[in-house]
């Protein structure tokens, strides 16, 4: 009995019917074997389809297809030979023909960019027919000197009229699909607390924005490094490839941070053994305050110098009266907490007021000229009456009067 229903079963699945599809639709199907000239896939239901191979070169050195690869492929036609697909329209006799299927279906096309017009660029997709993509729909940022003629990239026709006369096409749209997939495979697979590959993409006075693929996501300022960061740009350069730890992941609100600080090596692990209490260290000021004067023994680690320590035994109103920024001395660990990650510090000698040049405000200009001018007239009006008595009858004798 078992053996009648299994021997019925295969019977009824050869019977399947084929699979029926219409110009432009999207399948699934498998690679059964890549050829010279054609690839062929299976569709399942007894069917069978192929393309053409010359659509893998551009995918060879990443990520070559391979006998049981699941792909996905777009129908194009049926004839004798079989059902005709494309993962892509590229260039062919046949391409020009179903560029207005491949508008309506959304099948990516194969283009050059030929050059730069007002706008946007000028495209030739299938081989040789005119298209416009708008510089909004370039997908990437384009250097002001960048030459982009003969530049292949995959498009997909956004407008279609006059019978093929008027195409303008995205490449943006492709990137969108592309970070799309990509990041429906990040939710699966990304998790707080990974290290991830990324690159720098762009840079903010408050942090960078590192592109790990699929999303981007936020590397504050404060997590850059264990020390104090005055100028990113001294730290990153956009473009640079970075490791980053993953701090948060929002998904619903897309909000993605990340951190350089947390996979390097946290510089108070080894405090305790370099900087001990009563140990002398060169240090660099690096910040003031009211009530002191912060420097760093290295970077993440730094030391307070207390106003009530500066001043030498004498009272100091603000530590600007005894250091500078950028000032470089030597120092004595007073206490160290590594709980507390706080280091206290004093002069290990006493310093002299640093000289700080300023310039003259034109107030303060103002206010020197009005007092030398207030000295001048009380030279003046200090002369004595004889004098100007005396020089008045000189002057009337010499003219004779």
């Amino acid at each position: 009995m078992t053996e009648e229903l299994s021997f019925a079963d295969m019977l009824e699945e050869s019977y399947e019917e084929p699979v029926v599809l219409e110009p432009g639709q999207k399948v699934a199907a498998t690679v059964v074997s890549i050829g010279r000239e054609w690839v062929f896939i299976d569709l399942g239901g007894k069917s069978e389809g192929y393309f053409s191979v010359s659509e893998l070169r551009d995918q060879e050195e990443t990520s070559p297809l391979k006998e049981g690869d699941t792909i996905e492929a777009y129908f194009l036609s049926a004839g004798k030979g079989g059902m005709k697909f494309t993962t892509r329209l590229g260039k062919g006799s046949d391409a020009n023909e179903h560029l207005e299927e491949a508008y309506r279906a959304e099948i990516p096309v194969e283009g050059t960019i030929d050059k730069e017009v007002k706008g946007g660029f000028s495209v030739k997709i299938a081989g040789s027919v005119r298209a416009f993509c708008p510089f909004s729909q370039l997908g990437f940022q384009k250097s002001d000197d960048e030459d982009l003629s003969g530049r292949q990239l995959s498009f997909l026709i956004v407008e279609y009229g006059e019978s093929g006369r008027n195409i303008i096409v995205s490449h943006r749209k492709i990137v969108d699909i592309e970070r799309r997939k990509q990041v429906e495979e990040l939710k699966t697979t990304l998790q707080e607390g990974m290290t991830v590959s990324g690159t720098v993409a762009s840079i903010r006075n408050f942090g960078a924005f590192i592109d790990i693929g699929g999303i981007q996501g936020l590397l504050p300022i404060s997590e850059i490094c264990w020390g104090h960061v005055v100028d990113i740009n001294e730290k990153l350069t956009v473009g640079q490839k970075v490791e980053v730890a993953v701090m948060k992941l929002d998904w619903e609100n897309e909000r993605f941070s990340f951190s350089l600080k947390k996979i390097m090596a946290d510089p108070w692990l080894g405090a305790a053994e370099k900087y001990p209490e009563g140990s002398v260290h060169m240090v660099k000021i690096v910040r003031l305050t009211h009530f002191g004067a912060f420097a760093t023994l290295e970077e993440g680690v730094d030391g307070l110098l207390h106003i009530s320590t500066l001043g030498g035994g004498r009272r100091i109103s603000h530590p600007r009266e005894v250091v500078a920024v950028g000032q470089e001395l030597e120092v004595r660990v007073e206490k160290l907490s590594l709980e507390d990650k706080k280091i206290s510090l004093a002069l290990n000698v006493i310093v002299e007021k640093p000289e700080v040049t300023q310039t003259e405000s034109p107030e303060e200009f103002e206010r020197k000229e009005y007092q030398a001018y207030q000295q001048t007239k009380k030279q003046s009006e200090s002369q004595p009456l004889g004098t100007f008595g005396d020089m008045l009858a000189a002057k009337l004798k010499e003219t004779g009067k």
